[in-house]
């Protein structure tokens, strides 16, 4: 990796995209440091605590910002939610899933479609946040006319930072390295990673136990071990070889060669992770708009199954994973459509006839790696989980979807970089 990055910066081409990425990441991260008026920093941290509700989600996202009251403080998060929606309305809506097979054309439509929806969750959750943190104790200014100001105030910053975020990205999009939004997630988390491991250190070694000191440099080879399983899992796939049959043209003949299809085993990424994470926030979220339920009553036996330390907590979170990576992929891999392009090109699998055939193998395929990648998923996502079970110490949240998210994009970034400079190289008349 650091090899492409030594000679992707020797290209003056690619130079600049970097150093216009780098720059757009500043800007990003200094807007991470812009208050909103009329906030509470400290009640809003207190607030969030190590709770596992859709503020810690939210927190961890933005890189920290949410906790510290600032102006892009919704981060991506509005986005997330807006490209899953849409996602899911291009199956079930004609005319979106004719502008999706439109080319390039039609992704520009989806894309301004998403950016639309993106500006109305953004209000809402900018409400949504506004009434829980009102209901907190968070404001700063609370009666007569600075009670109607703070509201619209700090919708509006909400709102203009997630729209701002958004901005950022497709300049990046447009103008830098990998992918924009992406790239700002990255940005964020890897920030707020030291932050989040600085502060399990300190609660393992006020311990005072040698049990619990000792666990500092096992968590260190931990997370290296983890990387280098994420990175081996992301770049693992199943190959399924193909035979394109000759065809006579005039005097010549095409075809003949034989590929491979490639199919990634984590093809789902990390959103079946987002997916399930946002679905158990849900009974937390709800908590905080009506308050706390009576003890002794069903719904606070309930709302105790939803608390991160209880078993079927994590139990269901796994399945969950399990699920939505199963309706993910099955979204974004068609068997029978691969096979019909597949006999339209006069290709074919060896050993399986076109056609139906042909489409049952590949989703008896598609069903073993969904389940090894969701397998993988539930692992990573559970590791924070069974680790804060086992110390009581709870503060890295989330810490194996960050190093997942980060070491994806990471990766994809490299890729990019890495067709770039391909790209870029011609071989010599001579050579």
């Amino acid at each position: 990796m650091f090899e492409t990055l030594k000679n992707a910066w020797k290209v003056a081409d690619i130079r600049k995209k970097i150093l216009f990425t780098v720059f757009i990441v500043i800007i990003y991260r200094l807007g991470g440091y812009i208050p909103v008026p009329f906030l509470d920093a400290t009640a809003i941290g207190q607030m969030i605590g190590d709770s596992g509700n859709i503020f810690s989600y939210l927190n961890v996202l933005s890189g920290g910002t949410f906790s510290r009251a600032t102006l892009l403080c919704l981060s991506i998060s509005p986005y997330i939610n807006a490209q899953i929606i849409i996602q899911l309305l291009t199956f079930a809506i004609p005319a979106l899933e004719r502008l999706a097979k439109e080319g390039e054309t039609g992704r520009a439509k989806i894309d301004k479609i998403t950016k639309y929806t993106t500006l109305g969750i953004a209000v809402f959750q900018s409400w949504a946040y506004y009434i829980t943190l009102k209901n907190s104790g968070s404001l700063t200014y609370t009666t007569g006319f600075s009670k109607a100001m703070a509201e619209i105030v700090i919708i509006a910053c909400f709102t203009a930072g997630a729209m701002l975020v958004i901005w950022l990205g497709s300049m990046i999009d447009k103008h830098g390295i990998g992918n924009g939004v992406s790239m700002l997630l990255f940005a964020g988390i890897v920030a707020n990673l030291p932050e989040s491991f600085g502060s399990t250190f300190s609660a393992l070694a006020e311990t005072g136990r040698p049990f619990y000191i000792a666990l500092i440099p096992i968590i260190i080879v931990i997370f290296i071990l983890m990387i280098g399983f994420i990175v081996f899992m992301d770049n693992a796939e199943r190959r399924i070889p193909i035979q394109y049959a000759k065809r006579v043209v005039g005097r010549k003949m095409y075809g003949g060669q034989s590929t491979y299809l490639p199919i990634k085993i984590a093809m789902a990424g990390v959103l079946p992770i987002i997916f399930a994470m946002s679905f158990m926030s849900i009974p937390q979220t709800i908590e905080m708009f009506t308050g706390e339920p009576a003890e002794g009553t069903f719904w606070a036996g309930f709302m105790r199954l939803f608390n991160s330390t209880h078993p079927f907590y994590a139990t269901l979170y796994f399945i969950l994973i399990i699920l939505f990576s199963y309706f993910y992929v099955s979204m974004q891999y068609n068997p029978v459509e691969i096979a019909n392009n597949l006999r339209q090109n006069n290709g074919a699998i060896p050993g399986i006839r076109p056609g139906k055939p042909t489409s049952d193998y590949i989703t008896r395929i598609l069903s073993k790696l969904i389940l090894i990648g969701a397998l993988f998923l539930g692992v990573v996502a559970l590791f924070p989980i069974i680790f804060a079970q086992i110390t009581g110490v709870g503060s890295l949240a989330l810490g194996g979807t960050s190093i997942l998210i980060v070491v994806s994009v990471a990766l994809e970034t490299v890729r990019q970089l890495e067709s770039q400079m391909m790209m870029r190289h011609h071989k010599g008349f001579l050579e």
